[in-house]
């Protein structure tokens, strides 16, 4: 079985940044930020159904469920100290399916005809807009607060798996790890 060392680790992600920033170098001519939201409100229904999809899935899923499925008991042995892996995980995955399929029923029976009535394209403009005028501001400040620092974690986890399966071997601190992955962050936006 391959193994990803950190050189490997590193050269994929360099990569693919690289690719990422040609594209949009070459995508990214003559647009403003309404193209970037609502692209002139023009995009197929299926374009707009993978950018949900895709735009929901997070770090956290993309580790979480191939860590399941490759944790042998040696391997938790050397990561927690214990050789413990969960027996019966055959149908756990599909408690993520459930999930998916009932959070896309809500957004598309109940938020998607909201978002068009009220012409909004982010659900962060819709605390402030409601059929009854705009809500008090504590309520919106609350929304926007509790909604970006919900967004961060899953950047915090990719960090901390980077910090442990890459940086460590260069010796570089996680202050450092944190600080590389915001600026790929900014540099990518």
């Amino acid at each position: 079985m391959l193994q990803l060392s950190p050189n490997l680790i590193v050269s994929i992600i360099l990569c693919y940044f690289v690719l990422l920033i040609i594209i949009s170098f070459f995508t990214s001519r003559n647009i403003s930020n309404e193209d970037f939201y609502v692209a002139g409100r023009k995009s197929p229904w299926f374009v707009v159904a993978f950018g949900m999809i895709g735009s929901s899935l997070s770090g956290v899923t993309f580790i979480s469920i191939p860590g399941v499925v490759g944790a042998t008991p040696e391997f938790m042995e050397q990561l927690t100290g214990q050789a413990t892996v969960r027996q019966n995980i055959q149908f756990s995955y599909m408690q993520i399916v459930f999930g998916y399929f009932l959070g896309y029923a809500v957004i598309a029976l109940v938020l998607l005809p909201i978002y068009y009535r009220l012409k909004l394209t982010s659900n962060l403009q819709l605390p402030t807009k409601t059929d009854l005028g705009y809500l008090p501001i504590k309520r919106v400040l609350l929304f926007h607060y509790l909604s970006y620092h919900r967004r961060s974690l899953p950047t915090l986890l990719v960090a901390l798996v980077m910090q442990r399966f890459v940086m460590d071997a260069y010796g570089i601190p996680f202050w450092a790890t944190v600080a590389i992955s915001i600026l790929l962050i900014w540099i990518y936006t």
